[in-house]
């Protein structure tokens, strides 16, 4: 059973998930290799958490649905607009802090 103070943290929870969203929509100059660098996730990452709770809850979503939620457009527009060729060094960043799978 769900108390009124479980509810609160669920609405505090969503509202900021949508903030982060709508942050990360209008960040286009952060590349989600910087993200990936600097925090361990991307927006792709985010998209998959999205997914995976979806399909939790029972409610069917595939990737390109919940890319399309996080991004705010279809992944490969965002793409061909917004994402600019990784440099050497985030590269090599990048294979180094990269998680193991």
């Amino acid at each position: 059973m769900t108390t009124e103070n479980d509810n609160a943290q669920i609405e505090f929870e969503a509202a900021a998930f949508r903030r982060l969203v709508q942050h990360l929509r209008e960040r286009h100059d952060v590349q989600n290799i910087d993200l990936m660098n600097l925090a361990g996730f991307c927006r792709n990452c985010l998209s998959n958490w999205y997914r995976e709770a979806a399909e939790e809850a029972g409610v069917p979503l595939s990737k390109d649905q919940s890319r399309e939620i996080v991004y705010g457009m279809p992944y490969e527009d965002w793409k061909e607009k917004y994402q600019g060729e990784a440099s050497g060094d985030q590269k090599a960043a990048f294979e180094q802090n990269r998680p193991k799978e």
